[in-house]
């Protein structure tokens, strides 16, 4: 169960999260995408509980050269760059080329390590719900929500266990819906709200992405006497 004020675990969050979504359950055009790697879990038990398909969606920040900590935009799953013109009319294109060159490389890398040649979900004219464990200042999120604009998904739900009340309201102007169990007045980093905050690794992803298409692919074929009835 859920404590009255942390969660036991990012699995125990996803399973709550997936009760305030439940107007999607047995959506036929939902879709679940969780930001690596801790949003994995969380949006593994979304998914499960909602009988909705789940995909890994990487978002590298791409940072300003000299100045990484700033991003000028991001690239994520699916082909997908985004730039802040801003930033980009300002820098030299090979330094920019540099950069996005060294983030694609490990999107690739990461995207193939999580998915094990299996397929990309296709997000166009989805209701993608789009989930992480938590958002502290939600700069990854936001980049998340502008990458997968691109891809034309119908509607961005942004569901995550605890957030920032200032991210909660960032993610307001940039998705559809925003979905947040907590927003604590006091809010310093998104582990002091769980009882177990350790480090999810690359294989638990990979984990729960095969678990995962397993499970649905059992729970959506239909039997061959009920196709041909």
């Amino acid at each position: 169960m859920l404590t009255q004020h942390r969660f036991r675990d990012r699995a125990e969050a996803g399973r709550a999260l997936a009760k305030r979504l439940a107007a999607y359950e047995g959506d036929a055009d939902a879709l679940v995408l969780g930001l690596p790697r801790g949003g994995i879990p969380v949006a593994y038990e979304v998914a499960r509980a909602l009988g909705a398909p789940l995909d890994v969606f990487v978002v590298r920040k791409l940072g300003v050269p000299g100045h990484e900590e700033l991003a000028m935009g991001a690239i994520a799953s699916g082909g997908v760059t985004v730039f802040d013109p801003g930033f980009v009319d300002r820098i030299p294109r090979r330094e920019l080329n540099s950069v996005v060159e060294r983030e694609s490389a490990e999107l690739e890398r990461r995207e193939h390590l999580y998915r094990n040649h299996r397929a990309a979900q296709n997000p166009e004219g989805k209701v993608v719900i789009l989930a992480d464990d938590g958002l502290a200042t939600g700069a990854s999120m936001q980049a998340a929500v502008h990458a997968l604009r691109a891809l034309k998904p119908r509607k961005i739900v942004v569901a995550v266990p605890v957030a920032s009340r200032d991210a909660c309201e960032t993610m307001a102007h940039v998705a559809d819906e925003v979905v947040c169990i907590l927003t604590p007045d006091r809010f310093y980093a998104v582990g002091q709200w769980y009882d177990n905050f350790s480090q999810t690794s690359d294989d638990e992803v990979r984990t729960l992405l095969e678990r995962d298409a397993q499970e649905y692919v059992t729970t959506h074929t239909v039997p061959t006497g009920d196709a041909q009835a």
